[in-house]
């Protein structure tokens, strides 16, 4: 199975590197808890947003690199992120339960990010 599309599959479709490989009960457990988790992310007013620079001005440099980190860390979520900034309308920083959200946002883009990469070390040994 080519690599790249794995990767690039199990990006978008949380999970979606477990079906390329027939492995349904890890597809199937992924699946449901990156788009659970990032929908209870969206639904406690985490947001979609990259921070924009008036977002972070005033702040220290690695604060500021640690905002942008979370926000590339949600985009990892695949499908649920590009469907959820389409539907967000709030500013970086804005929403009243922003912290909690936000975290469960980033927890599921970090936990595709687990799921693509115990997907390429199952591919490994299956390959030997």
């Amino acid at each position: 199975m080519n690599p790249i599309a794995l990767a690039l599959f199990g990006w978008l479709v949380p999970g979606g590197a477990y079906l390329l490989m027939r492995r349904y009960a890890q597809f199937a457990v992924f699946a449901v808890l990156v788009t659970g988790m990032f929908a209870a992310g969206l639904l406690l007013h985490g947001n979609c947003r990259w921070p924009e620079p008036a977002e972070l001005a005033g702040i220290d440099g690695f604060t500021a690199l640690t905002f942008r980190a979370a926000a590339m860390a949600k985009s990892l979520a695949g499908i649920p992120y590009l469907a959820g900034s389409l539907v967000d309308g709030a500013t970086f920083l804005g929403g009243r339960l922003h912290e909690y959200g936000t975290s469960l946002l980033i927890m599921a883009g970090l936990f595709n990010l687990l799921a693509v990469s115990s997907a390429f070390d199952l591919r490994k040994e299956v390959s030997r």
